[in-house]
């Protein structure tokens, strides 16, 4: 009996010892193999410098009426579907608070005018000092100046002096487009008698006989605008040529422009209106990863068709490609390198 119990012990030892010297020899097969995972070597970075992202970025863009949200919100969620970086999309207050909550680090691309962006780099106009830690990502499309007013007696800037007129909330893009637009006319803020208002409220205050008319700066059709002519004939404050050509002298961000076609239908409006326009860009802080940034321009002009947005049929690279005012990102710089395009860096 005895014996029987030392030979099953001897079996039992010899089985384990087995077992182990197997197991022992798997976990250093494992470890003689690469941990791609670990070593950033992902099926998509062959050669080290092709595209992963996978960061997280805040797109702060405008009011909940106007172009920027509306549009932003349909880019975030493609880029966000067909690249491996994910952006999510917040309420704004305009060009100026966009670039200051970029230079705060409280999102890390933002929906700009050009106008302004190029203020604030320089540390020009109303802002005190430059900012400089952010970069161009593309421009995307013409943001329209537009007045707005329900009285057809309204029909230059000129008229609007002793008039009660909304000219965007302050830190928007609105307002500087405002001072720029009556000094063109000789005129300034002390001319009128200032509101400081987004878009939906300076709407509903036109609609309640509050102010005289509104400046509002977006692509137009913009929804703010086109819900106020569903119930009241609007008129839209035109731009002759020669304070035009005045404007374009004094500001050069500028360009003339026509509400027409789709935005004329939208409002309502018996012919179209000549203005000036300003151009709607992305930008982004300088310590975006460069692959995060090259997937947001990527994941918008790869597949431009199916935005589900009419502002798509503005796009287009030439135009993404054509800012000297600030510097690209190293990530969009690269993705129009691809595409044939030569842009300004840093």
């Amino acid at each position: 009996m005895k014996m029987k119990r030392i030979l099953s012990l001897l079996m039992a030892v010899m089985m384990m010892a087995t077992l182990l010297a197997g197991c022992g020899n798997k976990d250093n097969s494992d470890a003689d193999q690469p941990n791609n995972s670990q070593n950033g070597d992902a099926p998509n970075d062959v050669g080290g410098d092709q595209p992963t992202g996978g960061g997280k970025l805040t797109f702060i863009t405008g009011s909940e009426t106007g172009t920027y949200y509306g549009f932003g919100t349909v880019l975030a969620g493609q880029i966000s579907d067909r690249t491996a970086t994910t952006v999510t999309a917040i309420v704004g207050k305009g060009s100026q608070a966009n670039i200051e909550a970029l230079d705060l680090g409280d999102a890390q691309l933002a929906f700009v005018q050009s106008d302004v962006m190029a203020y604030g780099y320089n540390g020009t106009s109303t802002f005190e000092t430059a900012i400089t830690g952010f970069s161009t990502v593309a421009a995307l499309y013409m943001e329209q100046v537009q007045i707005i007013t329900l009285d057809p007696n309204i029909k230059t800037v000129a008229d609007l002096k002793g008039k009660t007129v909304s000219i965007g909330e302050s830190g928007s893009g609105v307002y500087f487009n405002a001072l720029d637009v009556l000094a063109a006319y000789d005129m300034s803020v002390n001319d009128i008698t200032p509101t400081y208002q987004k878009f939906a409220d300076s709407t509903e205050a036109l609609q309640d006989g509050k102010i005289d008319a509104a400046f509002i700066v977006a692509g137009a059709p913009t929804t703010a605008v086109t819900t106020l002519a569903a119930n009241r004939k609007v008129y839209v404050v035109e731009l002759d040529d020669e304070h035009i050509d005045k404007l374009i002298a004094a500001s050069p961000y500028y360009s003339k422009n026509v509400i027409s076609g789709a935005a004329k239908e939208a409002y309502g409006l018996e012919a179209d209106a000549t203005t000036v326009a300003v151009g709607a860009v992305i930008i982004a802080r300088d310590d975006c990863d460069k692959w995060d940034v090259y997937n947001v321009v990527s994941g918008i002009f790869d597949s431009i068709d199916t935005l589900s947005h009419d502002k798509k049929n503005e796009l287009s690279l030439d135009f993404a490609a054509s800012v000297t005012a600030v510097p690209y990102h190293p990530g969009a710089a690269q993705y129009f390198s691809e595409n044939g395009y030569t842009v300004p860096t840093k």
